[in-house]
């Protein structure tokens, strides 16, 4: 066990959703912000236990936000999701995720920690590293642990979850049609 226990998690690689990590946007009304779905594959055990880890310790030091008491776990939404339970969708299947955001820009890197700045070098589908910090909040009656967007490592590319084809994809047999008229 790691005996530098915090709620920073780096996790082992990931798959990327809902990349919203170049322009802050508005979610149901929120205010701006950085964010992404963070699709963990199951059998990365390492990450999991670490996530949870995580989220007890953020629970432990979250007696100021519930009226100087620890609230029951049971009583709280808890950030790491069952994939094959709340999502109807392949990129899911057999994996956990948690939705992590950010007031401010992630920083984004490639495997050699040089920045990426071409911003279709990152996208939902693409396989990555991110930081993600834990932390209690109380707000309207909603009680939890929130998923902090930390920074982002590139690792490898992925199949675009976007669902949007490439001008390639689009326009290669009209380009050979042209040829052929």
């Amino acid at each position: 066990m790691n005996n530098n226990v915090s709620t920073k998690v780096i996790t082992g690689v990931v798959r990327l959703s809902y990349a919203n990590v170049w322009e802050p946007k508005s979610i149901n009304g929120s205010s701006e912000k950085y964010s992404v779905s963070v699709i963990i594959p199951k059998s990365d055990i390492k990450t999991i236990n670490e996530i949870n880890t995580a989220v007890d310790l953020a629970i432990k030091e979250s007696a100021g936000k519930f009226g100087g008491k620890i609230p029951n776990k049971a009583s709280l939404k808890l950030p790491l999701r069952d994939g094959d339970a709340e999502r109807d969708d392949e990129a899911y299947k057999g994996a956990y995720f948690v939705n992590a955001n950010s007031k401010t820009p992630p920083q984004i890197v490639d495997k050699d920690l040089n920045p990426i700045l071409d911003k279709t070098e990152v996208y939902s589908g693409c396989y990555a590293r991110v930081s993600l910090t834990f932390y209690a909040f109380n707000s309207n009656g909603n009680k939890g642990i929130a998923c902090g967007l930390g920074n982002i490592q590139k690792i490898r590319d992925g199949e675009s979850l976007g669902g949007r084809s490439s001008a390639e994809d689009d326009f290669a047999s009209a380009v050979e049609d042209d040829f052929l008229a």
